[in-house]
């Protein structure tokens, strides 16, 4: 995409991280499960999917993500989100379903947005691998920083820890998405655009810890 789309929503004090010259926004789609917040598994809010719309940053060496906007089914996730951290989410009705079989898996995630059904399904051959630490799909999916913008305008930012996805090969894709009612009209030019990758990971256990400072 045009850099400029994605400035208005740099954090303070970090830089656009470019693939081959050119800025890149990515559509996440993914289960939470068996969350947890400071180690406690709150009933109803265990596990739930998300779909995000993200880009992709660098503060000096590291190499992080911003959201534009965060979909989750659960009001109070949402809200508690954006009024207390200032993160970009918003409530949907939201559905998620995975399918696997010794050679193969399909996965699909759905959201409606005034009254119509958006989804995103993939269909992609077992058993998974790991890709090259230098390959375009490390580049996508691995990330240890998340940042965002706080009320007061200062920098958030969160390390991300998990071991190293590995990836399905993909056969399949039907995205059915309206980008403009999703994300705003910004952004209805990608209904027309073919992903430059399309990426299944398998997940693993995640831990996201906020850091006080840049330096912390």
């Amino acid at each position: 995409v045009d850099a400029a789309l994605l400035t208005p929503h740099l954090p303070p004090g970090l830089t656009l991280d470019l693939l081959d010259g050119d800025a890149h926004v990515s559509l996440v789609a993914f289960d939470f499960l068996d969350t947890r917040v400071l180690g406690i598994p709150w009933p109803g809010y265990r596990n739930f999917p998300e779909i995000n719309l993200r880009f992709y940053v660098r503060d000096g060496d590291r190499r992080g993500v911003v959201f534009v906007r965060e979909y989750v089914p659960k009001r109070a996730i949402a809200w508690i989100a954006k009024w207390l951290y200032n993160e970009p989410y918003r409530y949907a009705p939201m559905h998620s379903r995975v399918e696997a079989s010794a050679d193969k898996i399909t996965v699909e995630h759905g959201l409606r947005i005034k009254q119509t059904e958006h989804t995103i399904k993939v269909v992609a051959k077992c058993p998974p691998v790991t890709p090259d630490d230098s390959s375009e799909a490390h580049y996508f999916k691995e990330h240890s920083w998340g940042y965002g913008t706080a009320r007061n305008g200062q920098r958030v930012t969160y390390e991300v820890s998990h071991p190293v996805w590995s990836t399905f090969e993909v056969e399949t894709v039907d995205i059915n998405l309206d980008w403009g009612a999703a994300y705003g009209e910004t952004w209805a030019f990608l209904n027309d655009q073919a992903p430059r990758s399309v990426l299944l990971a398998l997940g693993s256990q995640v831990a996201v810890s906020p850091k006080k400072s840049p330096n912390e």
